[in-house]
């Protein structure tokens, strides 16, 4: 039963352990299905299933017959301009990442999209080329793709090296869209649970590191090779100050006028971005004007700038696969994999939350697989998503991927029709760009002081991610930080913080003993605390912690009586020693006996319970004892382990826990387990975990239900005769019943209470 008053609540049940609780609420028998069922509901047609199928494989055929074309036509028709005209934009400067022409990222910009709108479960995100993917693309590029082995820059060479970059470029992305439609198909998409958000963020803040030094070349017109991992960024850095003095100023100052203007209005935006209808198309506006400022002043031919130059007119055949390159880049494309899916999925679940729909996990790998497949064939590089173009297609209006398919045109007129306007273009500008869609990634460098408030650990993650990453590269970083981070949480498995509990304030509630001041420890018990999994990595651990807490070790006192009954039965034998009702008296001086010459007998022997009944008296090992026998005292005589945080336990953790805790029933320590979770007793019954010493009666409901059986068995209740840590003024008190039934609890408290 269970009364309020105002503020307060006052219960009267019984103390249940779990036995008498299933004995007084039995439980609803419930059918867990077998693998076979499961096996049959998958297997199982139906049409309904059928279609629910299809619609999961095929989005579109879910969402573009609802359309509602007089409502949303003209916000996607604007959205899909500006949003394709910024993918422009990007694909012409990310395709320098990877060490591409830059024409190339203009296909990167063009066949993803066309993928993602008919597979895709996102209605905002902008599909296209994203930075940190286009660098590690690179990377590859440079790892696979020797420049030195082609000699001198003849046109011809330089057309077989740009060839070469292509077919790379082209394998991995097609590789890393295999890889994800696999993870789709196989519904294991559940493995960006192991990117959390703290390695992300270190690892697109040091991808961003990795661009800027690579759009370095490009800035300061320099002609630099590209650098192999691992170190590549310090190889390329030395490179570039080896030839800093040919650096051409042109492009400098260009690229420097291009991030002042770009990072200066990006500031505007993101301030007043309530007040703005749309984010200013700064990256557009700066480039129509260095296209034309170019052109007009003949900037290649006066200060040797580089130009993007002639970009190809239409769309390139399938490329010419290489195997070899498929052989030698299976890491790499797996990380390409994982980082483009982890980045895409993060924007789009922002975007599902704040418009209220559902996206697939599954479905959105098998939609970017498809899409780099795809882009792959066509002489694109891997795609996934960009927070500021996806952005621009949420602000200005967009509903539906009909805005993302009308970027496509976008791309495709700039492709067969006026990509030439572009062709006076200075690379600078194009890198400049680039770095300028990194200040969001640089500005995470403010996350550190934040997280080291919220959770060292994962701010140790962030660190130790940002570092792996800019030192050893991307791909081997990336695998170098997850391996840290799944460290992370075993070692805060393996190594809990466990705790000693204690009353506070005469209730039902209990915490840290060390936490409070107004606390209640009733004599002899101790209640420790496990908030982890215990399994075979922390069980010794457990076993350290406990001891430690209570003050003894069983296993070491229960050997030490073994020991004590053997010499005190050899003492009776040989008349050396009597029993008065008082203490023991021993007739010798002294005894030579030492423990080595009683311990002849097996080990085994010293760790069987103490047997008395042949001695006619029953020992008080807390007592006086005959001189030399020394037994460590025991002040407790019950333990209370809470296990409500306790997961899970394996086979080997149960095996341990099991001679521990005979260990203390043996030297006469009652043990109790209380919070245990549902199906925790049926796994003991399945492992034979009871027998006559570990019986199920030792398990409680709760912790406040474990004292009070342990203080009516003990003859003991909460009475101003219990001394506490501290005299509380209040009448707070318990009247328990002598049976064991918690028959009436009263507890008053201050008319008045100070938060």
């Amino acid at each position: 039963m269970v009364e309020s008053v105002g503020n307060q609540y006052v219960v009267a049940r019984p103390v249940y352990s779990e036995n008498s609780f299933g004995e007084e609420h039995k439980k609803v028998h419930r059918y867990h299905k077998t693998f076979l069922d499961h096996l049959r509901v998958c297997f199982r047609c139906s049409p309904q299933k059928a279609k629910n199928i299809a619609t999961g494989l095929l989005p579109i055929t879910s969402w573009l017959p609802a359309y509602r074309v007089k409502e949303w036509l003209l916000s996607d028709f604007v959205s899909g301009i500006s949003t394709g005209l910024v993918a422009v934009l990007q694909g012409l400067a990310f395709a320098l990442l990877v060490y591409v022409r830059p024409g190339y990222g203009l296909y990167a910009a063009f066949f993803p999209v066309i993928g993602y709108f008919f597979f895709g479960t996102s209605r905002h995100i902008s599909v296209g080329p994203f930075p940190v993917l286009s660098i590690m693309v690179g990377e590859v590029v440079t790892k696979l793709v020797d420049e030195e082995s082609f000699g001198n820059s003849t046109s011809t060479t330089s057309t077989a090296l740009d060839d070469e970059k292509i077919r790379v470029a082209a394998t991995v992305s097609l590789l890393a869209g295999i890889f994800q439609l696999l993870l789709g198909a196989l519904q294991i998409g559940f493995v960006i649970i192991y990117l959390s958000q703290s390695l992300i963020s270190g690892f697109t803040t040091a991808a961003a590191i990795h661009v800027v030094v690579s759009q370095l070349k490009f800035i300061l017109q320099l002609p630099v090779t590209g650098c192999k991992e691992p170190f590549s960024i310090f190889c390329t850095l030395g490179k570039i100050g080896g030839q800093i003095t040919n650096t051409n100023i042109a492009d400098l100052v260009t690229a420097l006028i291009i991030l002042l203007i770009v990072f200066a209005v990006k500031e505007v935006n993101e301030r007043f971005k309530a007040k703005l209808p749309v984010p200013i198309p700064i990256e557009l506006f700066v480039t129509v004007i260095a296209t034309g400022i170019s052109y007009a002043f003949n900037f290649k031919e006066k200060f040797q700038v580089d130009v993007i130059g002639q970009l190809e007119e239409g769309f390139k055949p399938p490329v010419q696969l290489d195997m070899r390159v498929f052989q030698s880049c299976v890491g790499e494309a797996f990380s390409i994999a994982i980082v483009g899916f982890a980045v895409a999925f993060s924007v789009a679940k922002v975007y599902s939350v704040k418009y209220d729909y559902p996206i697939n996990g599954n479905q959105e790998l098998i939609a970017f697989g498809l899409s780099n497949i795809f882009c792959g064939v066509f002489s694109g590089f891997a795609a996934s998503t960009s927070l500021s173009r996806s952005g621009v297609q949420e602000s200005t209006g967009g509903k539906t991927q009909v805005a993302g398919l009308l970027s496509a045109v976008i791309v495709m007129i700039v492709i067969l029709a006026i990509g030439f306007l572009l062709e006076p273009l200075q690379k600078s500008v194009l890198a400049a760009l680039a770095l300028g869609n990194l200040k969001g990634m640089l500005m995470q460098f403010k996350e550190i002081g934040v997280l080291w408030k919220k959770d060292k650990y994962d701010c140790m993650i962030w660190i130790v991610t940002f570092l792996c990453t800019v030192i050893l590269g991307l791909a081997i970083g990336l695998g170098v930080s997850i391996g840290f981070e799944l460290l992370t949480i075993v070692f805060r498995t393996q190594f809990p913080k466990c705790t000693l509990l204690a009353n506070v304030g005469r209730s039902n509630i209990y915490k840290n003993r060390k936490d409070y001041v107004d606390i209640y420890e009733p004599e002899g018990v101790k209640i420790f605390s496990c908030p982890a999994p215990i399994f075979f990595a922390n069980i010794d651990f457990f076993q350290d912690k406990l001891i430690t807490a209570v003050g003894f070790n069983p296993l070491r006192v229960l050997r030490k009586r073994n020991k004590a009954l053997k010499k005190i039965r050899k003492m009776l034998n040989k008349g050396e020693l009597q029993m008065t009702p008082k203490s023991f008296i021993c007739t010798v001086n002294g005894l030579n006996e030492s423990d080595e010459e009683l311990d002849n007998n097996k080990i085994e022997e010293l760790d069987q319970p103490t047997n008395m009944a042949d001695l006619p008296f029953q020992i008080d090992w807390n007592a006086e004892l005959p001189p030399n026998i020394t037994v460590p005292r025991i002040d407790i005589h019950s333990l209370i382990l809470d296990f409500s945080a306790v997961s899970f336990f394996d086979v080997s953790a149960l095996r341990v826990l099991k001679s521990t805790l005979k260990d203390f029933v043996r030297i006469d320590v009652d043990v109790y387990i209380v919070g245990a979770q549902d199906g925790f007793l049926d796994k003991l019954e399945r492992c034979a975990f009871f027998d006559e010493e570990i019986k199920a009666s030792m398990f409680f409901i709760s912790i406040h239900d474990a004292v009070l059986h342990i203080l009516v068995k003990k003859n003991e209740v909460y009475s101003p005769t219990v001394k506490p840590i501290k005299e509380m003024e209040s009448s707070d008190h318990y009247i328990i019943n002598t049976n064991g039934d918690l028959r009436n609890r009263a507890y008053t408290m201050p008319t008045e209470t100070k938060f």
